[in-house]
């Protein structure tokens, strides 16, 4: 079954991706980058200043200082 032009462009892309690499140490092929997360740091911060605060509210109402 012949290729499909997609397909074929695919290859040509990933040959010369592995052709630079060829004869180098591994130390010099540049790593593959990390992923970003799926959500940005300030939604982060605020996920856990809820959750923090709010345990740390519990526990203040578990003890009767609050």
């Amino acid at each position: 079954m012949p290729q499909t032009p997609r397909q074929r462009l695919a290859n040509e892309r990933y040959a010369k991706k592995e052709q630079w690499k060829k004869g180098k140490p591994t130390s010099e092929v540049k790593p593959k980058q990390k992923d970003p997360l799926p959500i940005s740091k300030g939604w982060l911060a605020l996920l856990a200043f809820l959750v923090l605060g709010g345990g740390i509210f519990e526990l203040l109402r578990l003890f009767g200082i609050y």
